[in-house]
């Protein structure tokens, strides 16, 4: 077997495991059945499908966007990686895919057109799904197969099922069914239906999952015939072809924050060139580092807390800042800067509160993709159509990306 072979037979093996593990994922978004936490059939399977089908195809396309415009440009570069994740609870079955480009790219133009080729690919086949999906909403008969309990409300199931009343009401139900189906050794266990379930207890809190919508998807329900069937923020996850369209927009919009060597990036370098760049997406990455972590600590989580939780968020925070290139003076004075800054906050303004979610990200972009864009040996300016393409970008990126994406609780 030659060596081109192997590789095509890797890249196709990674697709295939991805559209698995995604098409397990996608079943637990819609109905909450994930292989091999509760009982799983080809039924769910396909169910799945409806999920995984449109989001691989957002994403291929966007890979295949850099792939043709590295082609074009005759760099040479690798097909699409395809990277699978374990389809736990809450998992999206992949943590995208990315092509390798094997040689340098000797001017800024080029960098310009293979990074935005990628991101406007994909948006434009998000955007076509998205308005489909919001067209041809079904009815509400089928969120109550998911939800039989928000049936007796109809319509206006969203103004009775979110609070903690009704919550409270169905996780009794739920203990008391266990009990009735003769299963009190699976309650005592903490196992029903393959899901953690305590014994009942009153508790302070019920979990919940809701999406935070872009300003995008909010024009998109527009398109919506009958404004009842919008999903609301809380039962999104259920529609497949939304949630594919709304995970293609936040990794379309992380690719193009302005920041790195992220498709973003590669837009801002060939706008405003190496200068601008370094002071532009420093700005943005600490901008972006400040947000993610108001609300981590603060100095109402106890003294306990506080002693351990202190040094060990300075020492993330100096980890995730080595990406700006400073002395270890400088970046440990941006560290204590940024937690004082947010650490004082709540002060002021007590309900803000960031998505430590993103913490994450920045320390991936910080310590790995780095903040800062190599210069190209050739820095021509950019022309007026990719000017214009450039800063469309950008406002696609204001539009898609979402503060706090997931919300718990």
């Amino acid at each position: 077997m030659d060596d081109k072979l192997k590789t095509t037979l890797k890249h196709l093996g990674l697709f295939i495991i991805t559209f698995i593990t995604a098409s397990i994922a996608g079943t637990g978004w819609i109905n909450g059945n994930v292989w091999p936490y509760t009982p799983y059939s080809w039924d769910d399977f396909v169910l799945g499908m409806g999920f995984s089908i449109p989001f691989l195809l957002i994403l291929t396309v966007h890979e295949f966007g850099h792939y043709f415009m590295a082609k074009y440009h005759k760099v040479k570069t690798s097909l699409p990686y395809y990277i699978p994740m374990p389809p736990f609870p809450l998992s999206i079955g992949t943590m995208g895919a990315v092509i390798r480009i094997r040689e340098h790219i000797k001017s800024k133009k080029i960098h310009f057109d293979i990074g935005i080729a990628g991101p406007l690919a994909g948006f434009v086949v998000a955007i076509a799904l998205l308005t489909y999906g919001y067209a041809t909403l079904p009815s509400l008969d089928y969120l109550f197969k998911i939800h039989p309990e928000y049936a007796q409300y109809g319509d206006d199931y969203a103004d009775h099922v979110y609070t903690y009343e009704f919550q409270k009401e169905q996780s009794l139900r739920l203990y008391q069914e266990a009990r009735v189906a003769d299963s009190l050794e699976a309650v005592q266990n903490g196992e029903i239906k393959g899901w953690s379930f305590p014994p009942y207890e009153e508790q302070a809190s019920y979990p919940n999952v809701s999406i935070g919508k872009p300003l995008l998807v909010l024009f998109l329900e527009n398109f919506a015939p009958d404004k009842k069937l919008i999903p609301n923020a809380n039962e999104l996850m259920h529609y497949p072809l939304l949630m594919a369209g709304f995970l293609s927009l936040l990794f379309t919009a992380l690719n193009l924050m302005p920041i790195g060597q992220l498709d973003g990036g590669h837009v801002l370098y060939g706008l405003v060139g190496t200068h601008w760049h370094r002071k532009i997406a420093t700005a943005v990455f600490i901008a972006f580092l400040l947000y993610a972590g108001l609300g981590y600590v603060t100095p109402f989580d106890g003294f306990e807390s506080l002693l351990w939780n202190v040094p060990l968020y300075i020492g993330f925070l100096y980890i995730a800042l080595r990406g700006l290139k400073k002395s270890t003076q400088e970046t440990l004075m941006y560290a204590l800067i940024i937690f004082t800054v947010q650490f004082l906050t709540p002060f002021v303004f007590p309900h803000a509160v960031g998505y430590s979610g993103w913490l994450f990200f920045a320390l991936l972009v910080g310590r790995f993709l780095g903040v800062y864009h190599p210069p190209a040996p050739i820095e021509e300016p950019l022309d007026f159509n990719r000017k214009v393409l450039g800063w469309l970008s950008l406002f696609i990126f204001i539009i898609s990306f979402s503060p706090t994406p997931f919300i718990f609780g």
